[in-house]
């Protein structure tokens, strides 16, 4: 008998301690987990504002004729744009990207745009992640992420290749925001495992700057990625990014 009139005082104690997480969760804000890191230097951050131009004509369905056009442009000569696929090229596998030559600055862009609300496609691609799902050089990463990331390591290593044995000098930057940060994130990280396929790539070559990324990596990775990957976080940028 005294077990059984327990089981009601357990319940509620177990109920109230869900609740208080819940609500928790509901209050917590990120801010407090970057106070301890160094903040970037300006010349750090100053390509920031032009990948995010480029990111942002990814949205454009012809950059010859944008019709959201940001003050001052996109800062694009589309002469120099490569590739430019839609949801519809891409079958759904991953949001609409580019690849521009910026030789202006002597880079070569890989450009993913954001989740598209509309798209049912990009929710997919979102929530195809179990916790443990999918490991990677010796850490843990988004699934449907890193699908995505596949899906244009396959479909472009070997134009990148093209490019970046073409012009020696240029740097291959690739640039994301919030769905997109977090396929350029994976989608750099297949690059620098198998820069062979890139004629032997120099690491130095390659960098990133995810701009509002979701979280896709374990802190194992980001560390360990934290001298290419750069993340463009709450106004900050910084150097060592995303969580699990």
């Amino acid at each position: 008998m005294s077990v059984a009139c327990c089981v009601p005082v357990v319940e509620c104690v177990y109920c109230l301690g869900c609740v208080r997480w819940v609500w928790k969760k509901f209050l917590y804000t990120a801010g407090r987990e970057s106070e301890n890191w160094g903040l970037a230097i300006a010349s750090e951050f100053e390509p920031v504002p032009r990948f995010c131009r480029y990111i942002m004509a990814v949205y454009e369905d012809d950059i010859r004729n944008p019709i959201s056009t940001p003050p001052g442009g996109y800062g694009i000569d589309p002469d120099w744009v490569i590739v430019k696929k839609s949801h519809e090229d891409t079958q759904g596998k991953v949001s609409p990207y580019l690849i521009y030559v910026d030789h202006q600055n002597t880079d070569i862009v890989v450009a993913i745009r954001g989740l598209n609300m509309a798209k049912d496609s990009d929710f997919l691609v979102l929530l195809d992640d179990k916790l443990g799902q999918a490991e990677f050089d010796g850490g843990y990463v988004h699934n449907g992420l890193l699908k995505a990331a596949e899906w244009v390591w396959e479909a472009e290593s070997q134009l990148l290749r093209e490019l970046v044995e073409r012009y020696p000098d240029y740097t291959l930057t690739f640039a994301g925001h919030s769905l997109g940060a977090g396929v350029v994130t994976l989608l750099t990280m297949l690059t620098v495992k198998n820069r062979e396929k890139l004629g032997l790539l120099d690491r130095k070559r390659i960098r990133c700057f995810a701009i509002a990324p979701t979280r896709c990596v374990s802190l194992n990775l980001a560390v360990r990625y934290a001298d290419i990957i750069n993340s463009v976080v709450l106004q900050v940028s910084m150097q060592v990014l995303f969580v699990v």
